[in-house]
């Protein structure tokens, strides 16, 4: 064979090799292999679940914002001269829920009308309060007692004479007698030069409910004398104070 077929030979090997590697290394695999991609669909299925629970945590925090808390109910016991007027102005108070006119104070068990009014028996006419607490404050019923009578009168309340008329607390725990004697200091720190509060603060013992014919007796006795002169007004004059 002639050198220049042995070279021509040589070159078309040459040709050859350089293609089998050039193909073989466009198919060798990579020695790091791609990132295997997301799943995006479970990704977008987990992103919507969680924000169904943002949803439903904050539907479930805004209905319990709107719903009314639980009544906490309490009592509360004031005399302020004739239990018909006191009466009429606590049971129009928002937050209470019941208004009971009795008797209170004094040192005879189950008393009567006419036994209270002898002024023997030590009771005053009073009422019973049951109140909702979260919905008004002792305190708040303290301030529409100070004005719903005189408290700087002793043993009287406009027409009414006797001790069964006087003023009186009487507290069923440490913060009611604490809050009516702040009360009433502060009262007599403005009053200065004038009469101080004669109301008296004592602890609640017993409580007897006064006769049916006593009970709501401004509603049920519209028109009538009494009712007209003294606490028609004063539920006039009180009406801002109620709501």
């Amino acid at each position: 064979m002639s050198t220049l077929r042995r070279v021509f030979h040589f070159h078309v090997l040459l040709v050859v090799l350089g293609s089998t590697l050039a193909f073989a290394q466009d198919a060798k695999p990579s020695d790091e292999a791609p990132a295997p991609k997301a799943d995006t669909k479970a990704k977008s299925e987990a992103k919507a679940k969680d924000t169904d629970t943002d949803k439903d945590k904050d539907k479930t925090d805004e209905q319990d914002k709107a719903k009314p808390a639980k009544p906490k109910i309490e009592t509360a016991t004031f005399g302020g001269g004739c239990f018909w007027c006191t009466e009429a102005v606590f049971e129009r108070l928002q937050g209470v829920k019941s208004v009971v006119s009795g008797y209170s104070g004094g040192n005879v068990a189950n008393p009567t009308y006419e036994m209270v009014s002898t002024g023997l028996t030590g009771h005053a006419e009073v009422i019973q309060i049951e109140y909702d607490a979260n919905v008004v404050s002792f305190d708040k019923l303290l301030e529409l007692f100070w004005h719903a009578h005189d408290p700087t009168t002793v043993d009287s309340q406009g027409p009414d004479f006797g001790p069964q008329y006087r003023s009186i607390i009487l507290y069923h725990s440490e913060a009611q007698k604490n809050a009516a004697k702040k009360a009433i200091h502060d009262l007599n720190a403005k009053r200065k030069n004038r009469s101080s509060i004669a109301t008296q603060v004592v602890p609640f013992e017993a409580f007897y409910p006064a006769e049916e014919y006593h009970q709501d007796y401004a509603r049920n006795h519209r028109g009538y004398d009494y009712v007209e002169t003294y606490i028609t007004p004063k539920l006039r004059k009180l009406k801002s104070m109620l709501k």
